[in-house]
């Protein structure tokens, strides 16, 4: 449990990210492929689904036992909110009403904030963008961890702490790593949120807060469906940057697992991402399977 891990450094590349020339090699073979490039209407009616089961679970839950709050968010209400971050990533990509009308998937990515319970749907298209363009890059991307977090999280153990604290990491590594001014859009998710959170205390009380709160940190953290965030760009094989998963758990992730797919043709819905996959296996950077 506490043996050290043997690398002590991560690893250093100074090639471009392979991504960008890929795109230009598959849609120069299979140009047929463009007609994947629009957004998906579905997307819509799947979150207002989601945001409506949410809300039905935060009335179940208010006179539950606290054994209970915390077994449901975690049992349940953690796929929920996972998923709607993935839900979230879609819209940072224009997919639920298209790239003409940008503003329209910022408005409705606030909505699919609120039962997640913490403002952050506006900072992750900014710094989202950022990854996509500058896959891996120091000081940029801030999907990588620090220098800190590969020092200290060096055991098996403390690995294991870092899985769990991983949603928390993951909202304050920008604020070190690359930090940007904040926008008023920003301000406007900010305000939304505390507000829902407010209304939610208000009229539901302080389990049902907790369980959303809960369900956010617990599914993002120490959870079977959290695997995708270690799976896609964590190097498993050197010199692959970029990894795909083709599991079940796609269907929770508006197909996230296609993840070579989704960075060569990132302006394509994740539920065609399968049809990007099928029929262009010689371009995969590297699948790798998980089993469950």
């Amino acid at each position: 449990m506490g043996s050290r891990v043997s690398r002590e450094d991560f690893e250093w590349v100074y090639t471009d990210q392979p991504h960008a020339d890929r795109r230009r090699e598959i849609l120069a073979k299979y140009p047929e492929i463009k007609s994947l490039m629009k957004p998906d209407p579905n997307l819509i009616w799947i979150i207002i689904m989601m945001f409506l089961t949410q809300l039905a679970a935060f009335y179940i839950v208010k006179d539950l036992d606290w054994k209970w709050v915390i077994f449901g968010a975690y049992v349940f209400g953690s796929c929920i909110n996972h998923s709607m971050t993935l839900a979230i990533h879609e819209i940072s990509h224009n997919a639920a009403f298209g790239n003409c009308k940008a503003m329209w998937n910022r408005w409705f990515g606030m909505f699919a904030n609120l039962p997640i319970g913490i403002p952050y749907s506006i900072s992750f298209k900014r710094y989202h963008m950022d990854h996509h363009r500058y896959l891996g890059a120091d000081g940029v991307d801030v999907d990588i961890p620090t220098d800190f977090e590969g020092w200290f999280f060096c055991t098996t153990f403390r690995k294991f702490i870092w899985v769990i604290l991983q949603p928390l990491f993951y909202a304050f590594r920008p604020l070190f790593i690359n930090p940007k001014p904040i926008t008023y859009l920003e301000v406007i998710n900010i305000v939304a949120q505390v507000t829902f959170d407010i209304l939610i205390y208000y009229f539901l009380g302080i389990k049902s807060l907790v369980y959303m709160l809960a369900a956010s940190l617990l599914g993002l953290g120490l959870h079977p469906i959290s695997g995708h965030f270690i799976a896609e760009h964590y190097m498993f094989l050197k010199g692959h940057e970029t990894y795909s998963y083709y599991g079940p758990l796609n269907l929770f992730t508006f197909n996230v697992g296609y993840h070579n797919e989704h960075h060569d043709f990132p302006n394509i819905p994740g539920k065609s991402l399968p049809l990007v996959s099928k029929g262009f296996d010689t371009y995969s950077n590297f699948v790798f399977l998980f089993v469950f």
